[in-house]
């Protein structure tokens, strides 16, 4: 089993709908990743003489067969959990029992460390392994905003603002904030990812149990996990964990700009753009919902309060904390189902959004020509003082601007059309989009900084 809440609603708003990403923040995975910072901390211990390089390779061998998917029976590990608090202490009794099977002594095993040292490297392992999988889908929700910001650079539509229509811009403008905000949210996940180091300091942080070797070991351990090294144990300075905690919040906002956009303009009022796969409706047959968009959203709204528990475990007490520690596990697991959920529902919203340019042009006149009011007032006021005042008027009595007799004494009917042309009023949109494309740094073959 790979999901980590339900199989019923993982599909729609979890990792369920991406299966590696899924398999890397299931139970099994959670234990695979215990049992190989338990390896690595024998390997390490071995650079520094404390256990054989025989006893390692055998240590090495065990763990790995033990985290095979018939390897530990995860629900009897789970009930076992209880009485420490954490699954480190039966996992590790499992683990010496298997090897003592093989010649090799308890003092082999869990050499010079705490639980929470395994806990928190296995925790940055598996957020490294899952994160890139995050990286990837956000990613591809980004390259397929840009492309649609490429193909519809020149496509006019209306700006809205306060949720009413306010000027000309184009589709291609639209999605660059999307992009752009999703390209952000990614380097910004990056670096946080590339930063989790491991995590050794033994019982109380001193690592007395391995000194004089503890400093060296510790370093050897992070190249045997391929995390970044410590400076000093970060036990109860939580600042890492709320670091990629932040950045998949932010990655979620990211998220949910793009996805709140596409649900508004796949309205059937707007209909300006729409899903390749739709979704329907079990009463009314003529619905077509934007069901990947929607359910980005849902993905990502839960995300920030997830947020404000990791920051808001950040106290930990002295040496270890007592309840700050253990709600940071299954926290910071669920962000990275949600957020790696989120995005993986947008790039599919963005990757086969269809944009309906007639609808937009037909969204653009509604008003009569109200929203090229301010262009009007500019031209206007080479004329007269109450240009503002005049266009104003106009306006609100429902009259057409080319119309208005007050308008019409002072520009004519040619000078009107031109300056009722939302293409003629578009700004820099174009330039915009240009310069946002040719800035990108993110690439369809990026490999964040090694993480994949």
């Amino acid at each position: 089993m790979t999901h980590t809440r339900g199989e019923l609603f993982d599909p729609l708003f979890g990792a369920g709908g991406e299966p590696a990403l899924a398999e890397e923040i299931s139970d099994h995975a959670w234990v695979v990743a215990l049992l190989q910072v338990e390896a690595a901390l024998t390997r390490a211990a071995a650079t520094v003489g404390l256990v054989s390089a025989e006893h390692a390779a055998t240590v090495t061998s065990v763990a790995a067969a033990l985290g095979a998917p018939d390897g530990i029976d995860i629900a009897d590990l789970g009930r076992r959990s209880a009485a420490g608090g954490n699954p480190v202490i039966p996992l590790v009794r499992l683990l010496r029992a298997a090897c003592a099977a093989e010649g090799v002594p308890a003092s082999a095993v869990h050499v010079g460390a705490t639980s929470q040292d395994v806990m928190d490297s296995a925790l940055m392992l598996l957020s490294r392994r899952a994160g890139r999988r995050v990286l990837a889908d956000l990613q591809a929700a980004a390259n397929a905003g840009a492309e649609l910001a490429r193909a519809h650079r020149d496509t006019p539509m209306v700006a809205r603002t306060l949720g009413q229509q306010a000027l000309p811009t184009t589709f291609g403008a639209l999605a660059v904030s999307w992009f752009t905000g999703l390209d952000d949210a990614t380097a910004q996940l990056e670096r946080a990812l590339s930063a989790l180091p491991v995590q050794f300091g033994g019982a109380a942080g001193t690592l007395a149990a391995v000194h004089p070797h503890g400093l060296a070991m510790a370093e050897a351990l992070a190249d045997e996990l391929g995390l970044a090294r410590q400076v000093v144990p970060w036990h109860t300075t939580r600042t890492p964990i709320a670091a990629l905690a932040s950045a998949l919040g932010v990655a979620a906002g990211a998220i949910s700009k793009p996805a709140t956009d596409i649900t508004a303009m796949a309205s059937t009022e707007f209909g300006e753009v729409a899903e390749d796969a739709p979704g329907g409706s079990s009463a009314m047959p003529h619905k077509q919902n934007p069901v990947a968009a929607i359910t980005a959203r849902a993905a990502a709204r839960r995300v920030p309060g997830l947020v404000a528990t990791v920051l808001s475990s950040m106290d930990h007490e002295f040496a270890r904390a007592a309840g700050a520690w253990h709600a940071e596990w299954e926290t910071l697991t669920d962000l990275l189902r949600l957020t790696g959920g989120a995005a993986h529902r947008l790039a599919a919203s963005l990757g086969g959004l269809r944009v309906h340019g007639a609808a937009m042009a037909r969204n653009l006149d509604i008003t009569g020509g109200l929203i090229l009011a301010e262009r009007v007032t500019g031209a206007l006021s080479a004329h007269t003082d109450s240009a503002r005042d005049i266009v104003t008027a106009a306006a609100a009595s429902g009259v057409p601007l080319d119309r208005a007799p007050q308008i019409t004494a002072h520009l004519s009917a040619d000078e009107l059309r031109d300056l009722l042309d939302p293409s003629n009023y578009l700004g820099h949109a174009g330039d915009l989009v240009d310069r946002a494309l040719a800035a990108r740094t993110t690439q369809t073959d990026r490999t964040f900084g090694g993480l994949v």
